[in-house]
């Protein structure tokens, strides 16, 4: 929430009790130089650059499909954009799933609308995809519901959230938080496709 290391550090901890490979995703509450300390690299991810606040994101090979972690955050602001040219350098492999922080399409309540990537970029993604049929699927985060749409024939999914929820208020001009139970997506492969 604050970006603190405290909160890093929590996070870390619960995250390595898993029996499985974990891949960070920033989000605009993030820090991208605190991310590279408490979620330093592994091995066989090809990180973009190092530099002090540099983005983070990397790309990553699972069981033959290629992870791509964008970085669509802009630090300090809630709405988020896209470097489409370095995510089309990576979709040179035969199975592709994109992720990254911001929804890429409206979900329909405003006020999460208006902090999600620009028409621009939105516009610049469905024609990547468009032209990108080993794109399997684009998953997201941000607006903390679940919503699935299609953009350039690509399956994109927001992820709902695991501490707050936005209330569900369709058209509503605001959003607030609600203490509903925490959700989240399992995205596994099945005979080639995204489940």
């Amino acid at each position: 929430e604050t970006a603190a290391a405290e909160e890093y550090r929590l996070v870390r901890d619960a995250l390595a009790r898993l029996a499985m490979s974990v891949h960070v995703l920033g989000g605009n509450h993030d820090d991208r130089d605190a991310l590279r300390e408490w979620f330093p690299l592994a091995d066989g991810e090809t990180a973009g650059a190092t530099a002090a606040g540099a983005e983070y994101r990397y790309v990553t090979d699972i069981a033959g499909t290629r992870l791509v972690v964008c970085d669509s955050t802009i630090p300090l602001r809630p709405e988020g954009r896209l470097d489409l040219a370095w995510l089309e350098a990576q979709l040179d492999a035969p199975r592709v799933v994109v992720a990254m922080h911001h929804p890429p399409f409206p979900v329909g309540m405003p006020a999460l609308d208006e902090i999600a990537l620009g028409a621009q970029d939105r516009a610049a993604l469905a024609a990547l995809l468009q032209r990108s049929p080993l794109v399997l699927r684009v998953i997201c985060g941000h607006t903390h519901r679940a919503a699935f749409t299609t953009i350039g024939g690509c399956g994109v999914f927001t992820c709902p959230g695991v501490h707050l929820t936005a209330r569900l208020e369709i058209g509503a001009p605001d959003y607030t938080m609600a203490a509903e139970p925490p959700g989240f997506a399992l995205h596994v492969m099945v005979d080639g496709a995204v489940t």
